[in-house]
């Protein structure tokens, strides 16, 4: 469990611009395996995390993969 200053019931980090943007992610940097994926947060204050749902369901971190966004944009 844990606890962060900027988190709580009425509290969460602001985000950014990016929120609900389609994103391409890949693992290891292999661009030729890559799956789509939606930006769910992205803090622009601490604790600065950027989370990614993919298509399949899954979740990441941004420090976890590669990303770039597609040339559409969001939802």
């Amino acid at each position: 469990m844990g606890f962060h200053e900027n988190i709580d019931h009425s509290r969460f980090p602001k985000q950014s611009s990016h929120l609900l943007k389609k994103v391409n992610v890949c693992f290891d940097y292999d661009t030729k395996n890559s799956i789509s994926g939606v930006i769910v947060r992205d803090d622009v204050e601490d604790p600065y995390l950027l989370i990614i749902m993919l298509t399949d369901g899954r979740y990441v971190m941004s420090t976890e993969c590669q990303y770039q966004f597609h040339a559409k944009g969001g939802l």
